[in-house]
């Protein structure tokens, strides 16, 4: 795993190297060989260009170490050119890592660039990525943006329960605030009927129900 890491952060200068060493190859007649080099440095060119950085930045982001990430992810110098569903992965993390340092302008900027980079292989992240933006445009203070982008979110499929009872959750939050009870509640019960597991929705929830039971509508 170390030499793996090792190779991810220096494709670049290995390649160059397994260029010249190629070249040499050729130069003293050993062609096998010179074709040899020449083929692992393309394809680590290849990689370099069309993957990055992306498997490092993705374990130091699991591990939690947010500044690790942020060093692995500066190393992609060439964004546009990943593939389409590294790309899409690549802006979502940016986004993300501003969103740690607090910078909402970057988050959002990032996450529109992560929406707009659509790939049938990475699946349907579209969902994701607009709860994700909802969630910073309620950061910044654009409720009604956010409510607006939350549905869209929903409409456009959120895979995971636990996401989708906190979006129908902080809806409901938005719903009621607006005094629109009937569909807060409505809302609500969409959020407990997905029966998360998570602490902290779990106590959202909770908390929601003695609130909400006090209510009319």
């Amino acid at each position: 795993m170390k030499f793996l890491r090792i190779y991810i952060l220096y494709r670049l200068p290995i390649s160059l190297l397994l260029i010249v060493l190629g070249v040499l190859s050729h130069l003293f007649g050993d062609l096998i060989l010179a074709w040899i080099l020449y083929v692992l440095a393309f394809i680590s060119l290849l990689l370099y260009f069309m993957i990055g950085t992306m498997r490092i930045v993705q374990e130091a982001v699991a591990e939690g170490d947010v500044d690790k990430a942020i060093v692995y992810i500066n190393k992609i110098k060439f964004p546009r050119l990943l593939i389409k569903p590294v790309r899409s992965g690549y802006y979502m993390l940016q986004s993300n890592l501003s969103m740690a340092n607090k910078d909402l302008n970057a988050a959002e900027s990032n996450i529109r660039k992560s929406l707009q980079t659509k790939s049938s292989m990475a699946g349907n992240l579209e969902g994701t990525n607009l709860m994700q933006l909802g969630f910073i445009q309620l950061q910044q203070g654009k409720g009604k943006e956010a409510r607006e982008t939350l549905k869209q979110a929903i409409r456009a499929g959120i895979p995971d329960k636990e996401s989708l009872a906190s979006v129908y959750l902080q809806l409901c939050s938005m719903e009621i605030q607006r005094a629109n009870n009937k569909i807060g509640k409505d809302y609500y019960r969409k959020a407990k009927a997905l029966k998360p597991k998570g602490e902290e929705i779990v106590k959202q929830l909770q908390i929601m129900e003695k609130n909400i039971s006090r209510i009319p509508g």
